[in-house]
């Protein structure tokens, strides 16, 4: 049912970028919505997505009926590590920031944007992809060949 064409994002979409980062954020993060954090990101993300590198990506779907708005998102990274049994090569990918607008959901556009940023891992070699899925997202995962694993990733904040 998607009906809209996928491509990647420009410097022109950050400030959608942005905002639809937030709607993900949101629907997670309930605790604090805060947008303070954009103007200090904007800047940033306006340079990596006006020269497209190959460590960074973003999908989207344009809104047929509102010229300039996004209406979906998928972003990812691309990391070398060493390799392992499972990647000799050490080329791993991330997916982040996958959102839709509640008012457009259901269409077939996150599973789009997914599918184009998994393509773009695919033609740079990256044959082990990473995610964090909320549990209303993890079917959507599961079906394009994601499987839960138990990790004992720790974080340290800096």
């Amino acid at each position: 049912m998607n009906d809209g064409t996928i491509r990647r994002a420009t410097a022109a979409d950050a400030p959608e970028v942005l905002r639809l980062r937030q709607v993900m954020i949101d629907s997670i993060e309930r605790a604090d919505r805060s947008t303070d954090w954009h103007a200090a990101s904007l800047p940033v993300l306006r340079e990596q997505l006006a020269h497209p590198g190959p460590s960074f990506a973003a999908f989207v779907a344009d809104h047929p009926e509102r010229p300039g708005r996004l209406r979906s998102l998928a972003c990812g990274t691309l990391e070398y590590r060493i390799g392992s049994p499972a990647n000799p090569e050490g080329c791993y990918g991330y997916v982040f920031s996958v959102a839709t607008d509640p008012d457009q959901r259901r269409r077939g556009l996150a599973r789009a944007t997914m599918e184009a940023l998994l393509h773009w891992f695919r033609e740079h070699g990256a044959t082990t992809i990473d995610l964090g899925a909320s549990p209303e997202a993890e079917p959507l995962y599961a079906s394009l060949g994601f499987r839960r694993r138990d990790s004992p990733v720790l974080r340290l904040q800096l």
